[in-house]
């Protein structure tokens, strides 16, 4: 019997590998009829847009709650084009500074990561990703942000209580996650300024 962290990763990957593949077939399809087509009409140009975003947001939720083994690395430009196909045209940007490839356990970590600076940066901002040695480090800052204490805390004490629902599940994964990488979460929070490391 697998654990409950092995069972969700499991879960994770298998939804994310089986709606990838009909995704990227629409997409195809809408490629091959702009194609075809004089002109591009604006709900076939809406249409293109939405299927790029379900795409990116497959390979990003592909990282960050599918299985990652030990073993198994992704490069930095995978990474990066990740995190340049689910922020484009959004208010969020995402600066990458670390350089090389990294093992996929610690893609996953950050990918949660970058969901919880999200969730507070629900107006815009911008997040720097920096790994300075032996610890990630990420920066948010934000002219505004939306911090609720009690989820921030469930990243440091699993048992505080805190309302975790679909749109807030990475704060119930990432220390989870964390636990079984043997990595502890440091947190500074400021009035534009959310910095967490591990």
């Amino acid at each position: 019997m697998k654990d409950s962290a092995e069972l969700t990763a499991l879960l994770g990957s298998r939804i994310c590998h089986d709606l990838i593949s009909p995704i990227g077939a629409i997409g195809n399809g809408v490629e091959l009829l702009m194609m075809e087509a004089a002109t591009t009409s604006p709900e076939m140009a809406l249409i293109a847009e939405s299927v790029a975003a379900a795409n990116a947001r497959i390979r990003y939720f592909r990282v960050a709650f599918g299985l990652a083994s030990e073993d198994q690395r992704i490069s930095r430009a995978e990474v990066t084009s990740i995190l340049a196909a689910v922020t484009q045209g959004g208010r969020l940007e995402i600066d990458w500074q670390a350089s090389g490839d990294l093992a996929r356990v610690d893609a996953k970590l950050l990918f949660l990561a970058l969901q919880c600076l999200e969730t507070a940066l629900a107006f815009g901002g911008r997040i720097t990703v920096q790994f300075e040695k032996p610890r990630w480090v990420l920066t948010a800052h934000a002219t505004r942000t939306r911090f609720d204490p009690a989820l921030w805390e469930r990243l440091s004490n699993p048992q505080a209580k805190a309302d975790i629902g679909p749109a807030q599940v990475h704060f119930a994964l990432l220390p989870e996650a964390l636990t079984l990488r043997k990595r502890k979460l440091a947190l500074e929070v400021r009035e534009t300024e959310i910095k967490l490391s591990f």
